[in-house]
């Protein structure tokens, strides 16, 4: 990956994108209660969704993949006249889904990044955001458990990238590295999910809070 002092730029606009929690925002617009607040106390569309306000969910999910979706398309299509390819796309995606898991407008406190990294990885290619999609919500359905269908997707993630390297996509090892940091990055985000899981206390996906 060549690095330019325009990555630079192009990363920390990143992450200044991803520290957009939109769970808050959407939430605070339409005068609904922090999603900090209630449920999982998770700020992600998710936790949103228990507030029984559907659209509120579905703006935050569109507006958190789409923090993670723009600067990887961005940097993927325009960038090259600046000294920039995939790997810096890869970076700065990464970038963005650090600031939603640790956005300095939020005091540093951000959701799962389940969202963020799905656009993410729709931005590296539209294919392997396909499958991740379709592995998510194969588990999804049958299991009715938003964490494990992420954790599940998580998993397979790079491991479609590199079945898919180089025959539906061009294969870049800073790219790989990437979706394995975010992944397990996912994986350690979700680890209170997976006691509960173990436990049988997760929550399944449409339940409302009881506050």
């Amino acid at each position: 990956m060549n690095f330019h002092w325009t990555s630079l730029v192009a990363i920390v606009a990143s992450y200044l994108i991803g520290s957009l929690s939109f769970a808050v925002i959407v939430s605070k617009a339409l005068g609904m209660a922090d999603p900090r607040s209630y449920g999982s106390k998770n700020p992600g569309a998710t936790n949103v969704l228990r507030s029984g306000r559907k659209g509120a969910a579905l703006a935050t999910l569109l507006l958190d993949g789409l923090k993670g979706w723009v600067p990887v398309f961005l940097i993927r299509h325009y960038g090259a006249a600046y000294g920039m390819g995939d790997g810096v796309a890869a970076v700065a995606g990464l970038a963005a889904f650090l600031g939603h898991l640790f956005p300095v407008f939020f005091g540093f406190q951000g959701g799962k990044g389940v969202a963020t990294a799905a656009g993410v990885i729709v931005g590296i290619a539209p294919l392997l955001g396909l499958a991740t999609g379709v592995t998510w919500l194969i588990i999804a359905v049958f299991f009715r458990y938003s964490s494990l269908a992420s954790l599940v997707a998580a998993f397979f993630a790079p491991a479609y990238y590199v079945v898919g390297g180089n025959i539906a996509w061009p294969l870049d090892f800073t790219v790989l590295i990437a979706l394995i940091v975010i992944s397990l990055l996912l994986v350690w985000r979700h680890r209170e999910n997976i006691r509960r899981l173990v436990a049988g206390t997760e929550s399944k996906l449409g339940s409302k809070t009881k506050d």
